[in-house]
């Protein structure tokens, strides 16, 4: 136990702290001395950088805030020596990386989150799990943002011109949102995608919710095995599901159109929703039942007692409590709707053409940067609503007591 440390304390600044620092900066000033074809003269002026401001930090009198403010101050100065605002974007952040990273090492805060009776070790492996995780993070969003970058691209092509990397105002404009949002080539997809994710939404909520309580009583006779079948759409690959549709909605619409005397294009509709409905009820089955684990089904036998009906119990006591996973369950339904191309491609036709297809068919076709915009509308709409999803998720361990009001 002679390697464990208290909380708190401050490590050894000559053998830890600076070698680490002069490290990270090192590496960064690779990559930026990579840019210019000096590599290594960058890896060589990064270390000493970073160990003349760990110095600082660690012997001058200043708290976090102006160790921080300066350290970002000084490296957008020295990109800013670049004469380009991209030098000075580039500076700020390595600055504010790299005074997090120095302080967090030189105030021992790497231990904070950690136990008392962690070894250095130990200390070491929860770090490098959490730095791990976080690269991991970092690689499934890092993709995007090149997307959303070059949306805003004053050309009709997809490449960083000099004047974006330059971050110069010449080098940028919102015309292909424009363009998104006035041309009927692209609103109407969008209108068919609000019609269609909606209605799909509000049926797979019903069914899914439906489903959830059921399956959740334990008289119900192999309720595994149902359970594994109505999630199986998640499971199956999404092309395999998408080819068993087809075979059984075009029969289907066929006969409706033959017989009903229906429109083709309301039958479109009809198979396209049905189908969007099929893939997002598992969704609300997962959530609503993970709501159910908590739910204290005394609740609905004293509704009961009192001489409440199943409905009333239900719309009364069980949904005020399973509201959150339902929203949660329908939320990830939209999206899954909102988002999915595959389906349409063999169920629908092109009166049913979505905005996922609109921009696959785009591809194809004629690559133009107003499918980035589209792109990082349906982000920024994704982001908002798993925002969403994870606010109802802690309000919901509010509701049943498993985490502090």
């Amino acid at each position: 136990m002679a390697d464990v440390k208290p909380q708190g304390f401050r490590p050894p600044f000559a053998t830890f702290t600076a070698p680490l620092s002069a490290l990270l900066a090192a590496l960064f000033g690779f990559v930026v001395g990579n840019a210019y074809g000096e590599p290594w003269t960058g890896f060589v002026i990064g270390a000493i950088l970073g160990a003349i401001i760990a110095f600082a930090i660690d012997k001058l009198p200043f708290g976090r805030t102006q160790s921080r403010l300066g350290t970002i101050v000084i490296l957008g100065l020295a990109g800013l020596m670049t004469g380009s605002a991209g030098g000075v974007v580039s500076g700020v952040i390595i600055g504010a990386v790299l005074s997090w990273f120095i302080y967090w090492l030189d105030r021992g805060e790497y231990r904070k989150n950690v136990p008392v009776y962690y070894t250095a070790g130990q200390t070491l492996w929860h770090n490098s799990f959490m730095l791990i995780c976080g690269l991991i993070f970092f690689f499934l969003i890092a993709p995007l943002m090149p997307v959303m970058w070059l949306s805003f691209n004053a050309q009709d092509f997809f490449t960083f011109t000099p004047e974006m990397l330059n971050f110069e105002a010449a080098g940028y404009s919102l015309k292909h949102y424009r363009d998104f949002l006035t041309t009927e080539e692209w609103m109407i997809p969008l209108k068919n995608s609000l019609i269609i994710a909606p209605i799909a939404t509000v049926i797979s909520v019903s069914f899914g919710t439906l489903a959830a309580i059921g399956l959740s009583q334990s008289h119900v006779p192999a309720r595994r095995a149902i359970m594994a079948i109505l999630i199986s759409p998640m499971i199956v690959p999404l092309i395999i599901s998408a080819t068993g549709m087809f075979f059984f909605y075009a029969p289907l619409g066929n006969w409706i159109e033959t017989n009903l005397g229906l429109s083709q294009t309301f039958v479109g509709y009809v198979k396209v929703i049905l189908a969007h409905a099929v893939l997002g009820v598992p969704f609300v089955i997962i959530t609503v039942t993970a709501t159910l684990v908590g739910f204290d089904n005394s609740l609905t036998r004293a509704a009961a007692n009192m001489g409440a009906n199943p409905v009333t119990t239900f719309f009364r006591v069980q949904m005020p409590l399973i509201l959150p996973g339902v929203i949660s369950g329908g939320l990830f339904a939209f999206i899954t709707s909102f988002d999915e191309v595959v389906v349409v491609l063999f169920v629908g036709s092109a009166r049913q053409q979505t905005l996922p297809w609109q921009m696959f068919t785009g591809l194809r076709e004629q690559i133009s940067p107003t499918i980035l915009a589209a792109a990082t509308i349906l982000v920024v709409i994704s982001i908002m609503l798993l925002t969403t999803v994870e606010l109802l998720r802690r309000r919901s361990e509010r509701l049943r007591g498993l985490s502090p009001g």
